[in-house]
């Protein structure tokens, strides 16, 4: 793997900070939130200047029963070329449910939720990841995601599922420190066996971010100072191994340049912190053990030329496939139910949840890769799964898997019973999460509603989120929300619900409306 050095984490909202700041190595960017045709100035200006651009994908859903849509891999793949990526990240998650497999309505999270860490899980979750390195031009990463809850039932713990998954598909490894901290407050993971177990060889690179703790609950929300308990693991991490690159994360709530290069210095020396506590030949932490990702695999040969490695060990691909081929992205919209979804009554299985794409910047991305879109390639995908050496989940595994899911799924965003065996609690905590983000993407996405309806957007918005699940991206849920409260004859001023629904024709077209008298005018003489 590529040395990356330090960098951060590129948002519009900072690009101007990040461009000037030095001693940024590299960034990361939001795959689903750059069109490859039309890519933001500032991220063409790092590229000319020699910085590193990731692609980090939020919307394949690899831990899902489904197997990954080929519409999202090509747009992931397509990513990858413009930005000439040398390697592309995703997550360890499932984002969607329901749908023709376990037909029941089809769900989308709007957020990353955590998998079940049982056999059935990685089976499935090993043949998607063979899929995606199939489709993709260069190797792939996987990051550990944080989780507010945990699955009833587990088989393996973190440390065990990410090494078989490392050992039976040669992914390579995103490590989020901060998510590792997460897990520890919230279903009391010790990070530092969590460690111990991983198969640190595979580290592509590592996240820092920080987030904040109430009642009991840590939120790993990418919009707070990093705590000193996450720069501590940093450090113990970097004693075992040199990560190839380490990356600040921040998504929302931006400080100013300062207290950034504050920060991001607060991960540089805790990084050199743990090179000079490693000590002693052969052991985690000296020259020998302490590089990741830079050389061949522990054991095996490579196959193919995606940074998979075949053979018994813990697998990892060599460093010497840069490959700037084209990428892919997702956007996530799905085709779905406006109305709540049915419970699916059935075992329960695991989740995770971080970041999500704020949909709609790249066209490509918004079009739905559709069941039949993947019902059409199961059986190809299902034999180059076995051809390379995996031998692939079947149709009952991938149901048993589903209909978990979808039970978990629609607890959380359509207001049916939590499944047995979960934590009532934490499942309340893990729902209104989600509402509250869906209304902080979707006044974002559409900053309008927020001011046509004042200081009765949140409430109202959170009304509608309890039992009405997404239909598709963020876009389309503003429209919804909007068509939502038009139908109960909201709100109740005449003059504002008026200019809601003249927002809402606008965007519900398939071209904007006309504004003013003068410009329909020109439109109805055109028709005549």
């Amino acid at each position: 793997m590529p040395r990356l050095g330090t960098g951060i984490g590129w948002r519009p909202e900072i690009a101007d900070t990040v461009e000037a700041m030095p001693g940024i190595d590299w960034v990361e960017v939001v795959a689903e939130n750059v069109c490859p045709g039309h890519l933001p100035e500032s991220l063409l200006r790092l590229r000319e200047r020699g910085v590193t651009v990731i692609p980090h994908g939020v919307s394949l859903g690899l831990g899902g029963a489904e197997r990954p849509g080929p519409g999202r891999l090509t747009a992931l793949a397509e990513r990858v070329a413009a930005l000439g990526a040398p390697l592309v990240t995703e997550h360890i998650a499932f984002v969607r449910a329901g749908g023709a497999l376990t037909a029941s309505p089809h769900l989308e999270a709007g957020h990353l939720l955590p998998v079940p860490r049982t056999r059935d899980a990685l089976d499935v979750l090993c043949e998607n990841v063979r899929i995606a390195q199939d489709a993709l031009p260069v190797p792939l990463a996987l990051e550990n995601i944080a989780a507010l809850f945990s699955w009833p039932g587990e088989e393996l713990t973190e440390g065990q599922f990410l090494s078989e998954l490392v050992e039976r598909t040669g992914v390579r490894l995103l490590v989020d420190v901060a998510n590792l901290h997460t897990n520890h407050v919230n279903r009391g993971e010790d990070p530092v066996a969590a460690l111990a177990a991983l198969p640190l060889e595979a580290i592509a690179y590592v996240h820092v971010a920080g987030g904040f703790e109430r009642d009991g609950v840590w939120h790993d929300s990418h919009a707070h100072p990093v705590p000193r308990a996450v720069l501590d693991i940093l450090t113990d991490l970097a004693s075992r191994v040199t990560p190839p690159g380490v990356l600040l994360e921040r998504d929302d709530d931006f400080p100013g340049p300062a207290e950034l290069r504050r920060e991001l210095d607060a991960v540089r020396e805790s990084v050199a912190a743990g090179a000079a506590r490693s000590t002693g030949t052969g052991k985690p932490g000296t020259p020998e053990a302490r590089t990741a990702g830079g050389g061949a695999a522990v054991d095996g040969s490579r196959v193919g030329g995606r940074g998979r490695v075949g053979g018994g060990g813990p697998a990892v691909a060599s460093a010497a496939t840069a490959v700037d081929g084209p990428t892919a992205a997702v956007d996530g919209t799905a085709t779905a139910v406006n109305s709540p979804a049915a419970a699916v009554n059935g075992p329960a299985t695991a989740m995770d949840s971080p970041a999500t794409a704020v949909d709609g910047t790249a066209a490509a991305v918004n079009s739905p890769a559709t069941a039949a879109d993947d019902a059409a390639t199961a059986t190809e995908d299902t034999a180059a799964a076995t051809t390379a050496g995996t031998v692939p989940a079947g149709d009952g595994v991938r149901q048993r898997l589903g209909v978990a899911q979808a039970a978990v799924l629609s607890s959380l965003v359509a207001g049916t019973p939590v499944p047995e065996g979960f934590d009532r609690a934490r499942m309340g905590v893990q729902a209104r999460a989600l509402a509250a983000k869906r209304a902080g993407v979707v006044a974002k996405v559409a900053p309008e509603l927020p001011e046509i309806l004042g200081d009765g957007y949140r409430a109202a918005f959170l009304a509608y989120a309890r039992s009405l699940p997404m239909s598709g991206g963020y876009r389309r849920d503003a429209l919804d929300f909007a068509g939502h409260l038009l139908k109960l004859g909201r709100p109740d001023d005449p003059g504002t619900r008026r200019e809601l629904r003249e927002w809402w024709l606008h965007r519900a077209g398939p071209a904007p409306r006309p504004r003013g008298l003068a410009a329909r005018a020109r439109v109805l003489l055109r028709r005549s």
